[in-house]
Parts: C-alpha cells; sequence; structure tokens
C-alpha cells in the first residue's frame, strides 16, 4: 500500500473516529458531573461486556439472536426474490398480488408478535415468523421494481436475435435486476434486526433483546443494557457491511462505478 492508498483510507476512518471519541468523552464527562448513580460510565460499560463475555452468556445471546435472523431472512430471500422475479416477468402476477402486498407491507412487524405467538407459542419460531414478515415485503417491492426498470432496449436487442423468452429471463433480466435485489436484502436484513431485538424482549428468554430487558429488571444492571445495545449497533452494521460486499460481484459492480 502506497502512502496515497493509506491517506485516502486513514482520511475515510479518521473522522467517525473522531466522532465517536468526542461522543464518548462527552458522555463520560456528563456521568462524572451529574454523579448519577445508576447510569454507566463507558467504561463500566466495557467491564459489563467482558463480564458476559468471560462467562460465555454474551455469546450465547448473540449467536441465539443471529441465527433467527438468518433462518428468517433466509425463508424471506427463497420466498420474496423468485416472487418479486415472478411479478415483475409477468403482468398478470403483478396486478393480482401486489395490491395485497401493498396493504400488508406498512403493517409494523411488531403488530403480528401477538398473533405470531398464538400460531407459534414462545420459541424460536414466532421471531423467526416476524423476520420473515418484516423481510420478505421489501425483497419482493425491490426485485419487482428492478424488473420494471429495466431499460427496454436490452429486451429489444436480445429479442430481435431470437433469444427465447426463458434464456432472456436467465442472461439478461435476473443480471439487471441484481443490484435491486441487493438494496432489497440490505433493507430487510436491517429490518430484520431490527424486529429481532423487539421480539426477543417480548416472548423469549435469549437474545440480545432478552439480555436488555433481563438486565434491566436483575438489579439495574444498566451497564449491560447499555453494552446490548452498541453490541446490537455493531452486529448491525457488520450485517450491512457484509450485504455490501455482495455489490463487489462482477455481475452487478457495473450498477455501482462511479
Amino acid at each position: 500500500m502506497n502512502s496515497t492508498d493509506f491517506g485516502a483510507r486513514l482520511g475515510k476512518i479518521l473522522p467517525p473516529l473522531t466522532v465517536l471519541g468526542v461522543v464518548i468523552a462527552v458522555w463520560w464527562a456528563v456521568v462524572v458531573k451529574t454523579e448519577s448513580a445508576i447510569f454507566p460510565t463507558p467504561w463500566a460499560v466495557v467491564t459489563g461486556a467482558l463480564e458476559l463475555a468471560e462467562d460465555g452468556t454474551l455469546w450465547e445471546h448473540i449467536s441465539a439472536s443471529l441465527f433467527r435472523v438468518g433462518a428468517g431472512f433466509g425463508l424471506a430471500a427463497l420466498v420474496g426474490i423468485p416472487l418479486g422475479l415472478w411479478m415483475g416477468w409477468v403482468g398478470g402476477a403483478y396486478r393480482t398480488f401486489n395490491p395485497i402486498f401493498q396493504m400488508l407491507r406498512p403493517i409494523s412487524p411488531i403488530a403480528w408478535i401477538p398473533l405470531a405467538i398464538l400460531w407459534f407459542g414462545v420459541g424460536d419460531l414466532s421471531p423467526i415468523f416476524l423476520i420473515f414478515i418484516s423481510s420478505v415485503f421489501p425483497l419482493i417491492v425491490q426485485t419487482t421494481s428492478g424488473v420494471h426498470t429495466i431499460d427496454r432496449r436490452y429486451l429489444r436487442a436480445a429479442a430481435n436475435f431470437g433469444v427465447t423468452r426463458s434464456v432472456l429471463f436467465r442472461q439478461v433480466v435476473i443480471p439487471a435486476v441484481l443490484p435491486e435485489i441487493i438494496v432489497g436484502m440490505r433493507i430487510g436484513i436491517g429490518v430484520a434486526w431490527l424486529v429481532v431485538v423487539a421480539a426477543e424482549m417480548i416472548a423469549l428468554r435469549s437474545g440480545l433483546g432478552y439480555l436488555i430487558m433481563d438486565s434491566r429488571n436483575a438489579g439495574n444492571r444498566y451497564d449491560l443494557v447499555i453494552a446490548a445495545m452498541i453490541i446490537i449497533g455493531i452486529i448491525g452494521l457488520l450485517l450491512d457491511g457484509a450485504t455490501r460486499l455482495l455489490e463487489r460481484l462482477k455481475t452487478v459492480k457495473w450498477r455501482y462505478v462511479r
């Protein structure tokens, strides 16, 4: 790595690190100034997180949350992406199902919690269902929109060469819509991570959401509450970053060239 590349990377990393350092300094100063007996200092949060990490509790909660998100989001991708492609490609399917999905999409996933518990009980199936519901609609809508926004010149050019409809769909439509699918995946995984934490606060006894509620109820351990909140944010950032890595695939990189 030459000095120019190093300087460019440092220029990207330094501003957010500076802001983060200022936030931590202000947080620490306010807690010390107010002499709060409940709200923790940054160091108390770090020690609380290390305490959970050492006895393995933290990793158990993180694993439980990631498993639920992975299962629910995976099911949503398996259903939402093919369904979105079909609705975008077949006009009759779009006219039939789009009104129903547009009616269901604005309903908050949290509103489904009572029904999820009624149908699936208190266990992993309830949050997996909630994550599926929260993720599948962004994937359907974004994929359908991607098909509809394909430049018709590509389709006409393929038709002029006598390309069959199935080959056109596989080799033109799907590659063209992949960038929109990735956008839908980023939206869906973000919403899924929000929903699993909310669901775990209400109906489960494991996961980061449960950790927040349990820490609050078990002796006002706000150091663990804040630690869990920060970990949720960090994992959400990592999940979004992992999804963005798909933008580097050769089949979709053309869309993100600057």
